[in-house]
């Protein structure tokens, strides 16, 4: 890698309000905001709405739609127009 380049890669904790979970990892991602980590360091926090602790299809909470109902209507509505 060519140096002074590429931006800083560091830790960062992101941060899932909805769901209040919490993880450590490293990016290239920086923030103003910042926390105290289980370990007593202090890192830069970035806040994000949806994570896999609160997203639908991971938790399991997630609708079906009931697409078979809404084709035979829209069939139904326009097979009466095309008569």
């Amino acid at each position: 890698m060519k140096p002074g380049i590429h931006p800083a890669y560091g830790p960062v904790v992101y941060r899932d309000r909805s769901a209040g979970f919490t993880f450590l990892t490293r990016s290239t991602a920086t923030s103003d905001k910042t926390i105290a980590w289980e370990d007593g360091n202090t890192y830069p926090v970035i806040d994000v709405e949806i994570s896999a602790a609160s997203h639908p299809f991971w938790t399991g909470k997630q609708r079906l739609l009931d697409t078979a109902g809404r084709v035979e209507k829209f069939r139904a509505k326009y097979a009466r127009k095309a008569k």
